[in-house]
């Protein structure tokens, strides 16, 4: 059920609360993501792009396959990124934004990017809707080619995204309607014919089409595994031929579908769905699947949930994990708000991001939980979980790190000013999964602040605070020892570990509060980040 709008306050208290008033007291209105009508303010002005570059030589290098880089969710890239000369080149993802108040509460798709340097970017073309992907040339931005998506939208309080997987045959895979999946062959090819898969079955689709389209909607990216089978996470709102109910959907690469009801999976008669937005996960064999699930949502009600453990070939349950909050031991809040999906280490753990049972308690930070392959082991939490997904930071790009890790986790590290004790002093961080100290807030132990960076740019009207981190999952670059970050200043940032410094910077907009995006690494090096409303290409 759609939740009902509520006045933006004031700006300088947007600043504060914008993207925090969804988590209202229980019984309170929460935000509605589709903006306010006229008084909306019109996207922060983009200059225009400069002309095309030219083509260069052809690229063969490190694909960006989807949500996270890779089935792991890593965002660990494995070329050199480009210097920040400049906006190599710019599209819109985003024809209509809907803003709320002076903040964009939509979360866009992540890019797929060919090894061949084919950057598909999912486009919203409406205000409440419709959806179309472009082909572009990595080294220019010129359109290969585009085709439109009749994907709807499940029910949403903030736009969830809309994105895409391209698979290690260059077989790209984005939704459609019904929680059907468009997919086209030879992805860096300028022609090619766009098929449709369905995974419960073309003729049952091809029986009751509206019946499909208005039942069943896909809510989650996209995730392949290397063999091409994609897996996804669905929402079913009403009964349907197929008899499908919400659940975990897994398409074989030769057109073959299998599904699991989330409650089912769960056995849990509570649980309703997979979390919005979490993209599922493969171990480092590919043998076990890990998504988020949680209870339907409800007015006056915070979600719960749980992660499973999913046999990646059968679907069938090979673990269960109740998300509860590390402070409280009671439920953990998985709002269908965030993003946040698993991440697997080079170990098999696995880290998941949730909001705190009692928000504002931790300051709506909330928990990177931390579990092992089996999920059957708690480990020590992170200090920060939602809406982020955790990115993979090898020790060796810290030279001075002396600790037990193989490696470490990069995160949002935010401290919303007027959230419980937030003080406004929003950073970014790389945590020690194996090592910990007191938490600030808390006191409870935490996984071990190892660097933190505040953001550079003050926040107005926050004595002290500065602009909020606006990624959801921070590229990783090991070869210049920089992660790519991207805040709501406007400004995309290399942090360099060695040094704890923002070595480059360069601006993307004047900035706008905006529900988090990921950043990106092309084939060539080039840097990807969105901001309002805008793709941005960053290199030399």
């Amino acid at each position: 059920m759609k939740p009902t709008r509520r006045e933006i306050p004031p700006d300088t208290q947007r600043r504060r609360f914008a993207r925090l008033l969804l988590f209202a007291p229980i019984g309170v209105p929460a935000l509605s993501a589709c903006g306010n009508g006229g008084n909306s303010p019109a996207p922060s002005p983009v200059p225009p792009p400069p002309p095309p570059l030219p083509p260069g030589p052809p690229v063969f290098g490190p694909a960006w396959s989807g949500y996270a880089r890779n089935a792991q969710h890593t965002a660990l890239g494995a070329i050199t990124t480009q210097p920040f000369n400049q906006i190599r080149w710019r599209t819109p993802v985003d024809l209509a934004p809907q803003y709320s108040g002076s903040s964009l509460l939509i979360h866009y798709g992540s890019l797929a990017i060919s090894a061949h340097n084919t950057v598909v970017v999912p486009v919203k073309t409406g205000a409440a809707g419709g959806f179309r992907l472009e082909a572009r040339l990595g080294s220019n931005g010129i359109l290969l080619w585009s085709a439109d998506s009749d994907y709807l939208l499940p029910a949403h309080n903030w736009v969830p995204s809309f994105s895409t997987c391209i698979t290690a045959a260059d077989r790209l895979y984005a939704p459609r309607s019904g929680g059907r999946l468009l997919f086209r062959d030879n992805v860096d090819n300028t022609t090619g014919a766009i098929q449709t898969a369905v995974f419960y079955g073309a003729p049952a689709y091809a029986a009751a089409p509206a019946t499909f389209d208005n039942t069943i909607r896909i809510n989650t990216p996209l995730t392949a595994d290397a063999a091409g089978n994609v897996f996804f996470g669905f929402i079913a709102s009403a009964t349907n031929p197929a008899g499908l109910v919400s659940g975990i959907a897994r398409l074989a690469s030769d057109g073959t579908g299998t599904w699991v009801a989330a409650s089912s999976a769960a056995s849990s008669t509570a649980i309703g769905q997979v979390a919005m937005n979490c993209a599922p996960a493969l171990s480092l064999d590919e043998q076990t699947l890990y998504v988020a699930v949680n209870t339907a949502p409800a007015a006056g009600a915070r979600q719960s949930g749980m992660l499973l453990a999913l046999d990646s070939t059968t679907l069938a349950t090979r673990a269960q994990v109740v998300l509860t909050d590390p402070l409280t031991s009671t439920a953990a809040w998985v709002s269908d708000d965030a993003t946040a999906s698993p991440t697997i280490g080079p170990d098999g753990d696995v880290y998941y991001g949730v909001l705190e049972a009692n928000a504002p308690a931790h300051n709506f930070r909330g928990w990177l939980l931390h579990f092992n392959a089996a999920l059957n082991v708690s480990k020590p939490p992170g200090s920060f979980g939602w809406d982020d997904t955790a990115s993979i930071v090898p020790v060796s790009m810290i030279p001075a790190y002396t600790g037990p890790s193989t490696y470490l986790l990069a995160t949002k590290y935010n401290n919303y000013a007027g959230a419980g004790t937030g003080d406004g002093k929003n950073r970014v961080a790389v945590l020690d999964p194996n090592q910990t100290q007191a938490d600030a807030i808390s006191g409870i132990p935490v996984m071990k602040e190892m660097l933190t960076q505040l953001g550079p740019t003050a926040e107005p009207g926050v004595p002290g605070g500065v602009r909020e981190w606006c990624i959801n999952t921070a590229a990783v670059d090991p070869l210049t020892n920089s992660i790519l970050v991207n805040s709501e200043d406007g400004r995309l940032y290399r942090w360099d570990l060695p040094s704890n410094q923002f070595t480059e910077t360069i601006a993307l907009t004047s900035g706008v509060g905006e529900a988090y995006t990921p950043t990106t690494i092309g084939p060539d090096g080039a840097i990807y980040a969105i901001n309002n409303a805008v793709l941005f290409s960053v290199g030399r």
